[in-house]
């Protein structure tokens, strides 16, 4: 398994394991099967409502701790200083972990809902800091990140943000953002990178994936990792999750690469951080 050095020093796998609505005892199996397939990257967040679920299919999959990238997020209903210690707290309890191996801010706060939304960022920041420090975080990144936001974060962070997880897939991939993070030294990490499975029927995608004799899924995912960015496919299925992970025997060609860069807008969510609540 390929891995990222972050600007931290730490590793995380190029390839991980999503569980947005993997709830219940679905989400439990699916967390097992996931680590018995070789995933060693978990990321999950407190708004999935969860953090339970991962951390019981955690403490069942047979894995050392050791060897699992864990990831969970702060909501953006719960940023500040005070709240943000109280929200990793409660993400900790849930998992029944002793630490966290990357903590991301799920959202970043804006002038839509803030009146300083400079400060409610850095408080946020300076509490994940704080608990870098004390070994209880290994990593700390943000999601959802424009370079407005992670430029006003610049400004007072004495730590660089170690990832920026974005919607990234064909059809919407932020490249100016992607640039300008790989420029500061911020892993970029791919949320829905599947579009929510709108890419399936695309004509480029399919010719690409006939070519290979590939699932068209497995052609997005080896595209995001030739990136080099980091993609977290989530599945409740055994096969999708045993096909997601079987993208390191192939490659797709520099043309292949550009095709699917220059493929029209597809699949976006329509959910932007300037804005939040509301979407486009």
């Amino acid at each position: 398994m390929k891995e990222i050095v972050l600007n931290d020093g730490n590793k995380i796998p190029i390839i991980g394991f999503g569980t947005y609505k993997s709830v219940k005892e679905d989400g439990v199996l699916a967390i097992k099967n996931a680590l018995a397939k070789g995933y060693r990257l978990i990321d999950t967040a407190a708004r999935y409502n969860n953090e339970e679920e991962v951390g019981k299919g955690i403490a069942e999959g047979g894995v050392d701790r050791k060897e699992i990238i864990v990831t969970t997020k702060l909501w953006r209903d719960n940023l500040g200083y005070k709240e943000t210690k109280e929200a990793f707290e409660l993400s900790l309890k849930k998992l029944g972990l002793t630490y966290i191996d990357l903590y991301l801010i799920h959202w970043p706060a804006n002038a839509k809902n803030y009146n300083n939304w400079q400060k409610a960022n850095a408080d946020s920041w300076r509490a994940m800091e704080e608990l870098q420090a004390e070994g209880r975080i290994k990593s700390i990144g943000v999601s959802n990140f424009w370079e407005e936001h992670l430029e006003a974060l610049f400004q007072t962070a004495n730590i660089i943000p170690a990832v920026n997880q974005i919607e990234f897939h064909p059809g919407y991939w932020q490249p100016e953002l992607t640039a300008f993070c790989k420029e500061n030294g911020i892993t970029v990490e791919s949320w829905s990178p599947l579009a929510r499975g709108k890419i399936l029927g695309n004509d480029v995608l399919n010719a690409i994936a006939e070519k290979h004799n590939r699932s068209v899924s497995q052609i997005c995912l080896r595209w995001v990792i030739q990136h080099g960015v980091v993609v977290i496919p989530k599945s409740t299925t055994l096969q999708r999750i045993e096909e997601n992970i079987s993208i390191f025997d192939f490659a797709l060609s520099e043309e292949e690469m550009q095709q699917i860069n220059e493929l029209p807008e597809m699949g976006f969510s329509g959910e932007l951080p300037n804005i939040w609540p509301d979407r486009v």
